[in-house]
């Protein structure tokens, strides 16, 4: 598992613009566990993050998660 190095929003949003898939793994007000998918849904990274923005993005991002 990897930080994301630059900001994770722009690059969830970059990644999501070039056609391939990102999903929420774990989401908590402390931490956030997302994987870069191709666009035929492999996982090829996993990112793991505190950032309180990406967090925030997330929930938007997933309003009918029911296990924040």
């Amino acid at each position: 598992m990897s930080e994301p190095k630059a900001s994770s929003v722009d690059a969830l949003e970059r990644w999501a613009l070039f056609g391939a898939e990102w999903r929420v793994v774990s989401l908590s007000d402390e931490q956030a566990v997302v994987e870069l998918c191709t666009c035929t849904g492999e996982p090829v990274e996993r990112w793991e993050s505190g950032d309180p923005a990406l967090i925030s993005y997330l929930r938007r991002a997933q309003p009918n998660r029911s296990d924040n």
